[in-house]
């Protein structure tokens, strides 16, 4: 099996078809070779010229290794050998792929990184190729991407057809690795490997910017999770979550010169909020809040792009700082604001960032001193509240859990606000000061804590704060604030 790689470069472009040998890691000269648990993958370049340039990688299966030492239960050597997984396209290509080209899967170029961040006129083809379903099911899946496809039929006489699979168009080189290593085995709906919980992890990261926003999302997540139920369910969850960071990642992918991220159109609710410099007064409130509590681990769910860890890592007394956040374009610029990328060991020990859903219990959060979520939980579908609640103050269950969200009340001493409107358009909901006070309650009744709740920014005697936090602790020997 293989997938032959083309790029094309008009006369006059800006860049040579030749650029492929730099975006692909691999020199157009060379044969490239490695070994995978399938097989061997080579990489090697049929075509090269400034017009256009193809790579092809070569996975030449091994039937006999696969089984080596396996399936000691088979009937027969028969029962054991005699199937097309050595043939055709499946999970093994897309193992073979993040292993040849890994750089390539994360928009990496040392020479030429400017290539790599734009879309370029680039080709496919891979076969032959296993379909459950049919052609249509390829048309299903590629086209919505935006490729011109067609497809060849190979075989059609068995219930899993073997085509010829080629498309087209203008993509970032890291997007089309990213389609591709998702999409075949979904084609083929198969993998010949055990699934497990850090597959949804896999597939949210390698689906991160256009699996969310794919029309067959369920089909694809279904298959690529072998139709594990409560896997899919919460792949599709993450993926929900990621819709609702989308307007802040589209503006927020590559940094500038001296690591600083390009200005952002402008957020509406910051616009709405700068003149009472409302996000600087929360980041404030809830530092000053922390200092109080003498804490010194501090998890910030939802840290976007590390403004609050900012904040903790020039004050001291916090020695471990971990962001955590369900996008990972937000948290590669984070760790540029943060020079996380170029700092020193001590500073690397001291502040993580991790890629994670806030509505998962994660084992990792537990034992830090506190927990923030600074303008997060407006953003959670509420029928996803309990699985928000149950992860933080379940699982993680630290001493200290502030939470800061807007006051809907407020929101008509904006003057750009309509009646109806959120401050955000991707506020699922914006509470009241009454409807936040019986959320609060709640979690002190489920989960044992107490709780006190007060204003942040300038107060209207009529509709109180613009912004609300909630503080949270429980017993555990914490200090409490002078």
């Amino acid at each position: 099996m293989f997938v032959e790689i083309s790029l094309s470069a008009e006369p006059g472009a800006d860049y040579s078809a030749r650029d492929l040998g730099f975006l692909l890691h691999k020199h157009p000269d060379h044969l490239h070779a490695r070994d995978t648990n399938a097989g061997q993958a080579a990489i090697f370049y049929t075509e090269v010229s400034d017009a256009r340039t193809t790579a092809v990688l070569h996975l030449d299966v091994d039937p006999v290794g696969l089984v080596r030492g396996k399936n000691k239960d088979a009937d027969g050597l028969l029962d054991q050998y005699v199937n097309d997984r050595p043939y055709v396209a499946n999970s093994f290509l897309s193992v073979a792929l993040a292993r040849s080209f890994g750089q390539s899967l994360s928009g990496k170029s040392k020479e030429r990184q400017d290539l790599a961040d734009r879309a370029l006129p680039f080709e496919v083809r891979v076969t032959p190729i296993a379909v459950a379903g049919g052609k249509e099911v390829i048309n299903l899946l590629f086209g919505p991407l935006g490729y011109k496809v067609d497809v060849h039929v190979l075989d059609e006489t068995s219930h899993r057809g073997i085509y010829e699979l080629q498309i087209a168009g203008d993509v970032r080189l890291r997007d089309l690795l990213n389609h591709l290593y998702v999409l075949v085995p979904v084609l083929d709906n198969d993998k010949h490997y055990y699934i497990a919980r850090d597959e949804i992890e896999k597939l949210v990261a390698k689906g991160e910017g256009w699996l969310a926003k794919h029309p067959e999302k369920d089909l694809i997540a279904r298959r690529a999770l072998k139709h594990r139920r409560s896997l899919v369910h919460a792949a599709l969850d993450r993926l929900a979550e990621e819709l609702v960071t989308e307007n802040d990642d589209d503006s927020a992918d590559d940094a500038g010169e001296g690591g600083e991220a390009p200005r952002k159109p402008d957020n509406p609710e910051e616009v709405l909020e700068k003149p009472i410099r409302l996000h600087d007064l929360r980041l404030d409130t809830v530092l000053e809040q922390l200092k109080a509590h003498h804490v010194s681990s501090v998890l910030d769910l939802g840290c976007g792009e590390g403004k609050l860890i900012s904040r903790l890592i020039k004050a001291r007394g916090f020695d471990r700082i971990v962001g955590v956040d369900p996008s990972v374009r937000t948290l590669e610029v984070a760790t540029r604001r943060l020079k996380l990328n170029t700092a020193g060991a001590a500073l690397r020990d001291r502040v993580q960032l991790q890629f994670g859903s806030l509505t998962y219990g994660d084992r990792r959060w537990q034992g830090f001193d506190a927990a923030v979520l600074v303008e997060v939980i407006e953003h959670i579908d509420p029928p996803r509240l309990s699985a928000l609640e149950l992860s933080i103050f379940g699982v993680a269950a630290p001493r200290l859990v502030i939470v800061t969200t807007p006051n809907r009340e407020y929101n008509q001493m904006f003057e750009a606000m309509g009646p109806d409107a959120k401050r955000h358009p991707d506020h699922r909901f914006e509470w009241t000061r009454a409807e936040f006070q019986d959320w609060a309650d709640g979690v002190v009744q489920r989960h044992g804590y107490r709780v006190s709740l007060s204003p942040i920014g300038p107060t209207d005697e009529t509709h109180g704060a613009p912004s609300q936090m909630a503080v949270f602790t429980r017993d555990l020997g914490m200090e409490e604030p002078a």
